[in-house]
């Protein structure tokens, strides 16, 4: 079996669309006419992304969520969704939670497919949005000199796997920031939504902007202080990492984490450290 690496890296060597950004995106891209049309694909599956007890209401926010997040990265305005779902669980309750949250973010649903399936279930969303500025920020977009950001902290999600009840609806129903995403498109180098880990993803925005990303973890709001490796690795937070040339003050709450410099030998430097290899930095499939 592939790993998640080994396997984006031969749907590379397929035919691919000019939006696509090579695959090293969280999102496609489609012009037409003067506007860009956002899209975003996102799955989650029993017992990876979700316990098998869950309510199913949480599952159908989640997953709503995470795929606005992606378009929020964008600063894409949110259009409509399309839902892949598989019969077979709590239908009902998998309804409720989807009325809740397109509700919430005004959001509607534009079709998809139902499928009745053995074994794990699972759901998969298409989000789409139209971008509000140009060029659409992207992972690669940030350059030596630019100033590290995120917003909210880190470790939430974690903590609300655990139990936590002070941070249950993090890990169940995140919030994706849609609107500081809104604010931030016009203003930044790179940016991306925090998904896998706070440390694995300012790698990737690393290679992505052929630069070298320098985090100092003790900037990093986090949680859980006596955790903060653990939080800055977990994932499932859904900030914004984003990089701001110098002088430019973001518009939104963020904090000032880290700096951007010249491509070097590694892409990720912590606390000083050099670290040249994604592995343990952050949730990755396989």
């Amino acid at each position: 079996m592939m790993t998640e690496r080994e396997f984006l890296a031969a749907l590379r060597t397929l035919p691919l669309h000019t939006g696509s950004r090579g695959l090293e995106d969280d999102c496609a891209l489609i012009e037409i006419g003067g506007e860009t049309l956002v899209f975003n694909h996102d799955m989650m599956a029993e017992d990876t992304h979700f316990r098998r007890n869950a309510d199913l209401a949480d599952v159908a926010w989640k997953l709503v969520a995470i795929n606005l997040s992606d378009l929020a990265s964008k600063g894409a305005k949110p259009v409509g969704v399309l839902l892949g779902h598989s019969l077979g669980g709590n239908d009902q309750r998998f309804v409720e939670g989807l009325r809740e949250v397109l509700a919430a973010y005004d959001v509607p649903l534009m079709g998809g497919d139902t499928i009745a399936a053995t074994g794990a279930s699972t759901y998969s969303l298409t989000a789409i949005g139209k971008a509000t500025s140009a060029p659409v920020p992207s992972r690669g977009g940030a350059e030596a000199g630019h100033s590290v950001f995120a917003t909210g902290s880190f470790g939430r999600a974690m903590l609300g796997f655990e139990g936590d009840p002070a941070h249950v609806a993090a890990f169940n129903r995140p919030r994706p920031r849609i609107e500081e995403g809104l604010a931030l498109a016009s203003l930044v180098g790179g940016m991306m939504d925090v998904s896998d880990g706070l440390l694995l993803d300012a790698f990737r925005m690393a290679q992505a902007s052929k630069v070298t990303i320098a985090i100092e973890s003790a900037a990093v709001p986090v949680a859980a202080p006596d955790r903060r490796t653990e939080c800055m690795q977990w994932g499932d937070d859904y900030e914004l990492l984003f990089t701001l040339p110098d002088g430019i003050v973001p518009p939104v709450e963020a904090t000032m984490i880290g700096t951007v410099e010249p491509q070097g030998f590694v892409p990720l430097f912590v606390d000083g450290e050099p670290v040249a290899n994604p592995e343990g930095l952050g949730y990755q499939h396989g």
